[in-house]
């Protein structure tokens, strides 16, 4: 069984990784820019990191990972990847966007000062639509989205930072606990 598990996490990562290499980051922040909520939040932010895709799969025991970009005032000032480990009651695989916001310099600071977490993540997500929310000791976030052509996100500011995704596709059920990390790398 737990070989079975390791297949098929292993087959949807590498499905939605796959998918990474044509996305473009200003086509990913375009569509977060247009986006009903997440648009005014981008303009106000201080910084923000984004994930073209991220790559989701699960049965039972589920992960998730992708690589990003983070930006302060508007220049690029390193790479980031996310890590997520998650146990309960899931099965498919799924690829997203996400954008971080981060409100201010403490905010960034706090992001990029080595590896982030965010945790109790929970969500539901069926083909191209989703909503989601999530809340732990460093933040919390909320979103929706109908599509990649018709983005609509949610959200406010917590404790500095809001996250927003876009589903790009897949299928994936969830009623899972898990953990997200962030490991930051400055451009050099």
């Amino acid at each position: 069984m737990s070989r079975m598990l390791g297949m098929v996490f292993t087959a949807a990562l590498m499905l939605f990784a796959a998918t990474a290499q044509a996305d473009d980051y200003s086509d990913t922040l375009t569509l977060f820019k247009n986006a009903h909520e997440s648009g005014p939040m981008l303009k106000s932010a201080y910084a923000y990191a984004v994930f073209p895709t991220i790559g989701k799969g699960g049965l039972v025991v589920g992960g998730a990972y992708g690589k990003g970009r983070v930006y302060e005032k508007g220049a690029y000032i390193g790479d980031t990847s996310m890590t997520q480990l998650s146990v309960g009651f899931q099965a498919g695989g799924q690829g997203y966007s996400m954008l971080v916001l981060f409100q201010d310099k403490r905010a960034l600071d706090e992001f990029t000062n080595g590896t982030f977490e965010f945790s109790a993540d929970v969500s539901a997500v069926a083909i191209t639509a989703a909503a989601g929310a999530s809340a732990g000791t460093s933040g919390a976030s909320a979103g929706a989205s109908g599509g990649k052509n018709d983005a609509k996100t949610a959200g406010t500011w917590y404790k500095g930072m809001a996250v927003y995704t876009v589903v790009k596709g897949g299928a994936m059920y969830e009623a899972a606990v898990a953990g997200q990390k962030f490991k930051f790398t400055p451009k050099s």
